[in-house]
């Protein structure tokens, strides 16, 4: 914000151009409205966080110790109030940033009312959430900003030196957002299409996963059905194609493969030659072997090697892949996308487990020695059991006595206090820093978090108002815990825009204005 003194001054020069029509014009209150507005359009955004991510990107190919996290986010006021917060208790947005989960847009975003994760919804309400969220980032700045701009007008000698660095050197909450586009909603001209609408709205970068798109299901369900590869890699160019028309070259790509899952493909890949991409696909495809007369009505029919294969084809008309063969198809998933284009990598796993993601890793690292991950912590994972049973069996194989636990009930609430819940809990809590610094996972994101968040304070504020506790249960529950713990929206007037709203009555109308912040509005209590 070095830029306010000089926005001033260009100003003034512009009000002096034209004169008295401009008498009412004051160069320091235009400054200020630029000063809040740093962003003009979505590609200013999407540009501008292209570059931190990539930055961020070569930091933690240096020091795998800087990976990078996020939260989803189904509101732009979800989005604000987390990053207001991160800037409150860390001084900083460095490495954090958003994310976009297709999962709540269709579950929370859609007209048509909840929806499963089948890309159900309009693809529309993905790009206007993005949009959302960085009006509701843009206004957190504003608001920040126009509060130091009070402060500057009431301050005096040093104090107005100091205030002034604070506006110069003011850090804004706009941060990159990794939105998901799920299996591109059609065919790839309809993921191009789409995802200018992502970056023209700020994003900088788009997740896609090699799901058939109108089969598309939740990462953590069954039934999942893959698209050939070269299908996959179409998806990917049109989306390098996007950022590239529109003049965002640092566009950042994630691959997702939800290979580990999906034991279904609806295609057969093409082949040409052996060893080709379309011949590795076809490698894993559960087939029998046949001679020619045995050949039915209607057989589908493939060679390798000399022989004919029949693959194994269900009712539904899909294909099936070999059992135990999923790592091995992340893996040519996951080499393949960064080989044609892609930056990042996501395998949605079906727990979270250090070791299994290790094992892929470092079969993708003898080809791709950089690779990078972008990991689901996802709430679908019971993380509780999960790590207690990883626990348990490390114990047991270390010698322990674990004859105190029953493995199947570890959920329970008595085990809390035991060495094996605080083993456990210590695990958790490093599961981040020890899976990005052992396995090249650069970001961490919790795809629904803030969806059970709400659910959760909800239900607390419900149980306690509706109940015994009547207002004291929205008092002690809610409102006296935001103004000790400095909750920027406990001011939900000044959260809303009101102060933002008077400053501009203030330029527009001088002292004709009628301002909502007087001494007796009620949000001076606090």
């Amino acid at each position: 914000m070095a830029q306010y003194q000089d926005d001033i001054k260009a100003v003034a020069g512009l009000k002096e151009n034209h004169g008295s029509a401009w008498n009412a014009i004051n160069p320091e209150y235009a400054a200020r409205m630029r000063a809040q507005n740093k962003f003009k359009t979505g590609l200013d955004i999407a540009k501008y966080t292209a570059k931190i991510m990539r930055a961020d990107m070569a930091a933690y190919d240096a020091d795998s110790s800087k990976y990078t996290q996020s939260l989803g986010c189904w509101h732009g006021f979800i989005g604000q109030q987390k990053m207001i917060s991160i800037k409150m208790h860390f001084n900083s947005t460095e490495r954090r940033y958003l994310y976009l989960s297709g999962w709540m847009v269709a579950a929370l975003r859609s007209e048509f009312g909840p929806l499963p994760d089948q890309s159900m919804h309009e693809k529309t309400s993905v790009s206007a959430l993005i949009r959302e969220l960085y009006t509701f980032l843009r206004q957190a700045d504003g608001r920040e900003l126009g509060g130091l701009f009070r402060e500057l007008d009431d301050a005096q000698g040093p104090a107005k030196a100091a205030i002034q660095a604070k506006i110069d050197n003011h850090v804004t909450h706009v941060v990159p957002i990794i939105a998901d586009i799920d299996a591109g909603f059609g065919n790839a001209e309809a993921t191009y299409l789409l995802a200018k609408q992502f970056i023209e709205a700020g994003a900088c970068c788009i997740q896609i996963e090699n799901q058939v798109s109108d089969e598309k299901q939740c990462g953590h369900q069954d039934g999942k059905v893959t698209v050939p590869h070269e299908d996959f890699l179409a998806k990917i160019r049109a989306i390098r194609y996007a950022f590239l028309e529109l003049g965002v070259d640092d566009g950042i790509i994630v691959a997702r493969t939800d290979s580990l899952g999906a034991g279904l493909t609806k295609q057969i890949a093409v082949t040409n030659t052996p060893g080709d991409l379309g011949d590795q696909s076809n490698y894993f495809l559960a087939c029998e072997e046949l001679s020619a007369d045995q050949l039915g009505n209607g057989a589908v029919i493939i060679t390798r090697d000399g022989k004919l294969l029949r693959p194994k084809r269900l009712p539904s008309n899909l294909f099936q892949f070999r059992a135990g063969t999923g790592e091995a198809r992340c893996v040519l998933d996951c080499v393949t996308a960064l080989q044609n284009g892609a930056d990042l990598l996501w395998i949605e796993t079906e727990k979270p487990h250090i070791a299994q993601i290790g094992g892929m890793v470092s079969e993708i690292r003898k080809v791709i020695p950089n690779a990078k991950l972008v990991y689901n912590n996802s709430p679908s994972f019971n993380w509780t059991l999960n790590f207690r049973q990883q626990a348990y069996d490390a114990m047991k194989a270390a010698g322990k006595d674990v004859s105190a636990y029953d493995r199947a009930q570890l959920m329970s609430v008595e085990y809390d206090q035991t060495e094996l819940a605080k083993l456990a809990d210590g695990k958790i809590r490093t599961f981040q820093g020890d899976a990005s610094r052992e396995e090249g996972i650069f970001h961490h994101l919790i795809t629904v978090a803030t969806y059970h968040n709400a659910a959760l304070s909800t239900d607390n504020l419900a149980k306690e108002y509706f109940g015994d506790q009547g207002m004291l249960g929205y008092v002690a529950g809610v409102q006296r815990k935001d103004i000790r713990q400095g909750i920027a929206c406990v001011k939900h007037q000044n959260m809303s825009g009101s102060d933002i709203g008077d400053d501009h009555k203030e330029y527009f109308s001088g002292e004709a204005a009628l301002k909502l912040a007087g001494k007796d509005n009620t949000m001076n209590q606090f």
